[in-house]
């Protein structure tokens, strides 16, 4: 059973090119034309052990926000086509990432319904322009692109941190960790981990 996706999206913002292979090693080869989130993805790719592979371009003259989005809408949708009718995952994960004075928890359900529970990142964290594209602001956008687009309940918790750049990257080093746990397969999962017979 093959566990992957390819999908493109095409707008006037925007143009996404996205593979992914969720029994991979983190094998990733990243363009968005937004470096910050670059960095980001290839973190998620490496901690996560999905292989992924994207090339991005939009209007980043305007703002890397269509950009940044519609990447985030393809990857869970690719997500959630990969994982079909989700038979034999183990359907939850949970992480707690540091990264030095950073630390953040993610847990995760892949159930088919799509919420983001996003909190404690420091006042001010969603105004700080990170690598000189990227706004904190853009992490929970993100998050909840995913959730919505994958089907997957998320719950994102900055526990610590005081530095932008390492509190983002310790919330996309939990999730990755996070997802990691609740997509493997488990040989002692007989069809799909729920008692309605459907995920």
């Amino acid at each position: 059973m093959s566990r992957s996706a390819s999908l493109t999206r095409k707008t006037s913002e925007s143009s996404i090119e996205l593979t992914l292979n969720l029994d991979g090693t983190g094998k990733s080869s990243i363009s968005t034309t937004v470096p910050f989130f670059d960095h980001l993805l290839t973190a998620f790719a490496k901690h996560s052990l999905i292989d992924l592979e994207i090339k991005a371009s939009g209007d980043t003259h305007i703002d890397a926000h269509h950009t940044v989005e519609d990447t985030a809408i393809v990857l869970g949708q690719a997500l959630k086509q990969a994982l079909g009718d989700k038979a034999g995952i183990g359907r939850y994960g949970d992480a707690t990432v540091p990264l030095d004075d950073a630390l953040a928890r993610a847990v995760v359900d892949v159930s088919g319904r799509p919420y983001l529970v996003h909190s404690g990142e420091p006042a001010g964290f969603e105004f700080h322009l990170i690598g000189g594209h990227f706004t904190g602001s853009l992490v929970r956008h993100v998050f909840e692109a995913i959730s919505l687009n994958a089907g997957i309940t998320v719950h994102v918790t900055v526990l610590d941190g005081r530095d932008p750049h390492h509190i983002a990257e310790a919330e996309f080093k939990a999730f990755a960790r996070a997802m990691r746990k609740a997509l493997e397969l488990d040989p002692r999962v007989d069809g799909v981990p729920s008692t309605k017979g459907a995920l």
